[in-house]
């Protein structure tokens, strides 16, 4: 198969796991694929969790992609996981899918996130693995673009949603190519230099992202001539800006636990005073000398915190030795941590 025929191919499948609107980011769902899977047949595609009759069809076709995108739905959680860590919704929901509760499954401001950072970080893992020669058949080129289509069930605000967030993603990506440099010469002279542009990490591009969260726009669905398009509710004599994330629903505070609405809550769930695991996901821990938003004040939305001791063991007494190894000893110390009431 010819290079860009793969590649083709490559792009058409992330256009069908990323802007598939009616299953939108249940494709999720395959980070929890067995590592003991080969994917090398495929019969293999069936056994894939979060995935549809024509996904399947398409991993069929594109086995040897299949364990990178894989790779990207792990990255998704583990990255939004870590950059939502300090909030009150701090994307736990995510590991449910492909059964998300309301947090994701509605057009909010959090799902608005998510479908942004998938949308970047499948292409992201992709370019990745192509660099590094894990994927055969890339070629050089841009991030692999495909036209969007629409289904024509289901909600169209909500698509419309998803397909401008999933975009914001996009862009968001192709932003962070940044310019990187290799110096060759005698002595470091720096006489020849190799330039090429490379990708940030994806904990970076995340945390574009959240800023875009945070100042998010809620839209309305609204007639305008003979079509409905989304504009800002409260200032509808603007379009929709093509850099900023939109939500169409408004979420909770996500304080307290309400499964209704898709919210853990950030109360202590684990009985504090006999708790056997302290930092389970349950205990939401607080900073309380932190002003942001994981300060004890905000996490625990004004309920208090509680106190407990933690005892914690990293390296110390580092000694380098000629050559060339480093040797620590272990030391263990104990630090008071607080979790939400």
């Amino acid at each position: 198969m010819k290079p860009s025929l793969r590649f083709f191919l490559a792009g058409f499948l992330l256009l069908i796991l990323q802007t598939g609107l009616c299953y939108g980011i249940k494709w999720i769902a395959l980070s929890k694929t067995s590592l003991a899977l080969a994917l090398n047949q495929t019969q293999h595609c069936k056994q894939l969790e979060g995935l549809v009759v024509s996904q399947v069809q398409l991993c069929r076709s594109n086995l040897e992609l299949m364990q990178t995108i894989i790779q990207a739905a792990r990255e998704v959680i583990k990255t939004c996981r870590k950059t939502f860590s300090d909030m009150r919704w701090n994307c736990s929901s995510i590991e449910l899918a492909p059964n998300y509760l309301l947090d994701l499954d509605r057009g909010t401001r959090e799902s608005a996130f998510v479908y942004a950072l998938s949308a970047a970080a499948i292409s992201h893992t992709i370019a990745r693995a192509c660099t590094t020669g894990d994927l055969p058949g890339c070629s050089c080129g841009p991030i692999p673009d495909a036209p969007m289509k629409m289904k024509k069930s289901g909600s169209q605000a909500n698509k419309l949603m998803h397909l401008h967030n999933s975009e914001v993603g996009r862009q968001v990506l192709k932003a962070s190519l940044e310019m990187k440099c290799k110096c060759h010469g005698v002595s470091g002279s720096c006489s020849i230099k190799t330039c090429w542009k490379g990708l940030q990490e994806l904990r970076d591009i995340a945390l574009d992202l959240k800023t875009k969260y945070l100042s998010a726009t809620k839209v309305v669905h609204r007639p305008m001539g003979t079509r409905k398009y989304l504009v800002p509710k409260d200032i509808d004599i603007r379009p929709v800006k093509e850099t900023e994330l939109i939500y169409l629903q408004s979420s909770p505070d996500f304080c307290m636990k309400n499964e209704k609405v898709g919210s853990h809550g950030t109360q202590d769930r684990s009985g504090w005073r006999e708790r056997e695991n302290p930092r389970s996901q349950y205990s939401r821990q607080c900073n309380k000398t932190s002003n942001g938003s994981d300060s004890c004040d905000l996490m625990c939305c004004g309920r208090g915190y509680n106190p407990y001791m933690d005892k914690v063991v990293e390296r110390c007494h580092c000694k380098y030795h000629w050559c060339c190894y480093v040797t620590c000893k272990k030391c263990e110390r104990t630090v008071e941590r607080y979790v939400c009431k």
